[in-house]
């Protein structure tokens, strides 16, 4: 027994050597952890369970059943944040450059089946050079059965893509599906077809960075939500998103103590809105003074600046913000930012998270760079998720709110729970003086007739009374009161039920 004893050991001290201390060596010398070393960081203190620890390729082509290392390229098991349950898999660059064999995919596919079954969201930190050239067929064969697991898995437990190393080719198409993606400035990257490849075809010169780097994909393509200095704060701030979401979809995600009270009047909002309507403010500014504890998880702030979008709490309870950003395009919706609020929309209503939306929209971007490039169908990603969204939806509309953009930003049409006005708040089919110029097109050469035809329009449409006396306002308030009015609204909303038409599924327009 002492032998076997003893023979389990150094089987398990091989298994965690991974590759070796010259290329565990080689990993630090990037500024890189190792696989084990994130999951130790990303994992409560001794929770982690490891699964298929011994498990190796069968590939025995190019000399490479002379060449099996235990683990395979992959670390794989669960544990718990905070206490709560999280399957894991964490890619190993040190054993074969963390490349996809048809058992490293077994193994990802086996941790990913049990969170489905058990309820548990999926946490999975990339860094691999791609499929293992070896095994040819089976390694794409093994990406098409994560591909698979990663859609079986959406919608009914949350999935977290942490890319801290390369990944490229196939392996981009994972962490896509996922609900959402860090990256790691520097050190990470995500493309389909590497810059060798796009100087043959194309004959652009690009760096890895410049055509998949943590900064790219953060600012301009919108594929990765955040990008962090180094592997420590992209687990880290892992583990601060985890608070705010559910272990799966027939669960609430945990309740956070709070000591701000629900109740607060805060008179500073009273005046966040400028008197002239076409001075920008900082929505985010709201956003801080009606959450618990001024604690925002902003995703994606560097793409689509123009609206905003992320988790924070009201009296403990987890909420999806998405907001108009005045101090961008004047918060105009566009084909970017319609994309950005909608993929975020239904994350919350797959998980039934309340979703509360302020509403400073002048309307969708003109230009034909937007109609050419599509923004009836990309605009109508929003509309769609808004009103395909049975979760809890409270919506505020603290200025402007014309035309479509009044009725996509989760208006009472499209099944709005709860919607709010402050009294600054103007709904019309569009902004006073362009609707005068039209109306009163002959009148163009009277200025002062113009401006009194503006106020009068003013005055009887571009204020919240009108939509109120229809109904599709429920109340005015103050804006100090804002907070207050949400903790109410999201209680009265928690146990909210919907019953819909049976269907396979709708179609979206993507």
């Amino acid at each position: 027994m002492h032998e076997i004893i003893r023979q389990l050991d150094e089987k398990r001290a091989a298994a965690r050597m991974g590759g070796g201390e010259k290329r565990i060596a080689a990993q630090h010398a990037k500024g890189k952890l190792t696989a084990r070393e994130r999951l130790e960081l990303l994992l409560d203190p001794g929770s982690f369970e490891e699964w298929d620890m011994f498990k190796g390729h069968r590939c025995t082509d190019f000399g490479m059943d002379a060449n099996v290392v235990p683990g395979d390229g992959v670390v794989t098991g669960y544990g718990t944040i905070n206490g709560r349950l999280v399957f894991v898999f964490s890619q190993d660059f040190t054993v074969f450059g963390g490349s996809l064999s048809e058992a490293h995919a077994e193994k990802i596919c086996k941790i990913m089946d049990q969170a489905v079954n058990v309820g548990a969201p999926v946490i999975g930190i990339n860094d691999s050079g791609g499929a293992r050239i070896q095994e040819g067929v089976a390694s794409l064969g093994g990406y098409a059965d994560v591909f698979l697991r990663n859609v079986t898995a959406s919608g009914v437990v949350p999935q977290i893509s942490l890319v801290m190393g390369p990944c490229a080719g196939g392996a981009v198409y994972s962490p896509a599906m996922t609900d959402f993606i860090f990256m790691v400035k520097d050190s990470s990257y995500m493309f389909v077809t590497g810059p060798d490849v796009v100087k043959t075809v194309t004959h652009e010169s690009v760096t890895p960075e410049e055509l998949g780097g943590a900064v790219t994909h953060t600012t301009r393509s919108g594929v990765a939500d955040l990008a962090f200095e180094n592997d420590v704060e992209a687990l880290m701030m892992t583990r601060r998103l985890f608070t705010f979401l559910p272990s799966n979809n027939r669960e609430s995600p945990p309740v956070v103590p709070t000591e701000a009270p629900v109740d607060e009047v805060d008179r500073s909002l009273d005046s966040l809105v400028p008197d002239d309507p076409n001075r920008p403010y900082d929505v985010r500014e709201l956003i801080l003074k009606v959450v618990d504890e001024w604690d925002f998880f902003e995703l994606m702030p560097d793409h689509a600046k123009n609206i905003v979008i992320g988790f924070g709490r009201i009296d403990g309870r987890s909420v999806g913000f998405v907001a108009n950003q005045p101090l961008v395009l004047a918060g105009c919706l566009d084909i970017k930012s319609s994309i950005k609020a909608a993929r975020f929309v239904r994350f919350c209503d797959a998980f039934n998270i309340p979703i509360v939306t302020f509403v400073d929209v002048p309307g969708f971007m003109p230009g034909t760079a937007q109609e050419y490039g599509g923004i009836i169908k990309h605009g109508s990603k929003l509309l769609y998720a808004y009103a395909e969204c049975t979760a809890p939806k409270v919506t505020v509309i603290t200025r402007k709110a014309y035309g479509g953009a009044y009725d996509v930003m989760s208006s009472k049409h499209l099944r709005g729970d709860v919607n709010l006005a402050w009294p600054s708040a103007e709904i019309a089919v569009m902004g006073p003086k362009g609707a005068v110029e039209i109306i009163f097109r002959e009148e163009k050469g009277d200025p002062d007739r113009l401006a009194a035809r503006e106020r009068e329009y003013r005055e009887k449409f571009a204020n919240p009374f009108i939509a109120g006396h229809r109904g599709f306002i429920d109340d005015v308030i103050m804006p100090r009161e804002t907070r207050r009015r949400l903790a109410r609204s999201l209680e009265m909303l928690r146990k909210k039920h919907v019953e819909r038409p049976w269907r396979k599924h709708g179609n979206i327009p993507l």
